[in-house]
């Protein structure tokens, strides 16, 4: 698991490990039953305190994403796979939303969104 911590982020830094560890489960970039690295481990290898990334996994094991077994380690949690889709569904919502709150401010029409929209969508597919 590659995570980057950003010193000019106004994210605190628990906040920024717990968001993307999030993101890796739900993109399935790391699947039910995963090992994460110990909370120590992390901490070193991020060089930041222990403290920080105990409060990252307290937070995502309040929230459902990990499991955490003392002496064993901390484990992707299973997730529901409707509520998973829900997840990831308003997190696409929300870059969205950005996305709309840009295009206004640089005065980009419904209709140029639409286009590249469409145009980036249909990449893939060909």
């Amino acid at each position: 698991m590659n995570i980057i911590i950003s010193n000019s982020s106004k994210e605190p830094i628990f906040e920024q490990i717990k968001n993307q560890i999030k993101q890796s489960v739900l993109r399935n970039e790391i699947k039910e039953g995963d090992s994460l690295p110990s909370m120590r481990r992390l901490a070193k290898e991020l060089r930041i305190s222990v403290i920080t990334t105990k409060r990252a996994y307290e937070e995502l094991e309040n929230e459902g994403f990990i499991i955490s077994f003392v002496g064993k380690g901390s484990f992707v949690a299973g997730q529901n796979k409707d509520l998973l889709k829900e997840k990831r569904l308003t997190m696409i919502e929300e870059s969205l939303s950005e996305i709309i709150s840009e295009s206004k401010a640089l005065n980009i029409s419904l209709s140029e969104m639409k286009q590249m929209l469409e145009l980036l969508y249909g990449e893939g597919e060909e």
